[in-house]
Parts: structure tokens; sequence; C-alpha cells
């Protein structure tokens, strides 16, 4: 049975504790990846997960969506229309059942090649749902429409930019509306423009649609244009986890004025200095440190 401290308030829809996640290493050793990450996304709500390479984020999306399995701690979901679900523990049922309520789009938007825009809306629509073809028309054209893609309906994925591919995927991830909206660094390979129309785009759906919207970014003018709340994840921890507002008080700070170490690592990730507390006099991150460390043999 579910831990119902799990959750904070009524309104956490993804409450995660204490979770861990190793790789092996070539010689057959543990390399920690996620170690004790703890945190609660609420409903509606954006939610930004930032860090820098290697520090977790893409193994903690996987995670969350199932994709990996957390060597301990847990992911508890509380969605309408499906309860309280323990991923860890959960059917293999109960699992369909939540992919079935939650939407992801891939970084290059994952679409395939060999069928037209409206196609790839379509099919998860005819994979898990038993409307009629002429109501998954219409349903196609709504969610074509909410992207502003509805006059690319018939084009294949080659013939669009990579911005209108990103579109594609959003509809696709919302064509059985979801509750939760999971996006693997939306704004990868876009000029600032497209990545500024995106980011608009995320925040009017999420209004819309009343989902709540968990990011992986490493881009910092996204991340400030549409989070609600952020997490800093740093060798695979929470660093700091809350408000927006919080963040960008810490971003503008002059960084001399600023009395502790976390809030200058802080600091020195959302501005983007090279030197500072987050790297050594080579110009390596400490959790590079640690990886490299760990995955080369012990010298003879």
């Amino acid at each position: 049975m579910m831990n119902r401290m799990a959750f904070a308030s009524d309104d956490v829809i993804i409450s995660v504790r204490d979770l861990h996640v190793s790789y092996e290493d070539p010689l057959g050793d543990p390399l920690p990846v996620l170690r004790g990450v703890s945190f609660d996304a609420h409903h509606g709500e954006t939610l930004v997960i930032m860090g820098g390479s290697g520090c977790g984020k893409s193994t903690l999306l996987n995670a969350l969506i199932g994709e990996i399995q957390a060597d301990s701690g847990s992911i508890f979901y509380r969605l309408p229309a499906l309860g309280e679900i323990d991923l860890a523990s959960a059917t293999r049922e109960r699992r369909d059942d939540l992919r079935r309520r939650i939407g992801i789009l891939f970084q290059s938007g994952a679409l395939f090649s060999s069928m037209t825009v409206a196609e790839n809306i379509a099919l998860p629509l005819r994979e898990h749902s038993q409307v009629d073809q002429a109501v998954i028309d219409i349903m196609v054209a709504i969610k074509l429409q909410q992207v502003h893609m509805l006059e690319h309906r018939d084009k294949y994925p080659s013939q669009l930019s990579g911005g209108q591919k990103k579109r594609a995927g959003l509809a696709r991830a919302t064509a059985l509306d979801p509750a939760v909206l999971f996006y693997d660094e939306p704004n990868a390979g876009l000029d600032p423009v497209t990545s500024a129309a995106i980011d608009t785009l995320m925040v009017d759906m999420s209004k819309k649609l009343g989902v709540t919207s968990v990011v992986v970014s490493h881009e910092m003018d996204s991340a400030f244009r549409i989070a609600d709340k952020m997490i800093l994840l740093d060798q695979g921890r929470v660093l700091r986890s809350g408000a927006r507002d919080d963040f960008e008080r810490i971003r503008r700070a002059d960084f001399d004025a600023l009395s502790n170490d976390e809030d200058r690592r802080i600091h020195q990730f959302l501005t983007g200095e090279a030197r500072g507390p987050l790297m050594d006099n080579e110009g390596m991150s400490e959790y590079e440190k640690l990886l490299v460390g760990i995955a080369l043999p012990p010298r003879e």
C-alpha cells in the first residue's frame, strides 16, 4: 500500500522521495547518478529542472516516466481518474494507465518520418482510444490549431523546420489530454526567436489545458520565462528548490555580496560564469571529476 505521507498537500500531483539511481561503470561497479532526490510537483504548475551536464537531469526524467527503475526511493503519482500510483510497485496495467495520462515532448520532436503531421498526432488516439475516425480527424485538427500548425497537417517531418517539429511534437503529446506534460530540452537547437515562441506556446498550453508541466532544460532564458518553480541539480542532488523569484534574486545579485557557498554555486550556474565554486582550476566540475575518477580503471 502506498505511503500517503508522500503527498504534502491535496494539490500535489507528483511526489519524489529520496530517489537514488546508479549505473554500472566499465569495471562493473555502481556509478551514482541521482543521490537522494526529493521534490513535489503541484497541480497546474510548471516545474523546471536545471543542472549542468552529467548532473542527472535526463536520468531523473527517465525515472519519472518509468523508463528506468530506481535503486531506492519512491515516485508517487496522484492523477484524476487514476487515483494514487506508486511507480515502483505498480502493475504493468497501472503503468500503462499512467502512461496514457502523461505526454512527453522529446528533444527532437521524435515524429515518425513515414507519417504526415496529422497521422503522427492521430497515432495515440488510434492506439489508446475507441473513437471513430471522424472524431479522430476533428481532434487532430483541434490539437494542430492549438499549436498553430493546422496548415501543415499533410506535410512530412522532413518538410518541417526545427520549431515546427517541436510544435507538432507538442500537439501529439497532448493528443490524449494528459494530466502531466514532460518536456525534454524543448528549446534545444532553436534560434532565440523560435525558442521564445515555443516558450510562449508552452505557457499558453499549460493555462488552457490546466496540466502540470515538468521541463528539463539548461536554457536559462527559457527557464525563467516559463517556470513557476525551479529545481537545480548538482552532483546528483537537489542543490536548491524554490519559486522562480528566489532563483531570480540570486541570478541578479552581485557575486561578491552572496554570503554562502551554495548561493555562489547557484549564481555561477544561472549566469554561466566560467570560474567559480562549480569548477576547478582546469575548468572541470566536481561531478565531472567524480565521474571520471570512478569510470577510469586504476593505474597500474
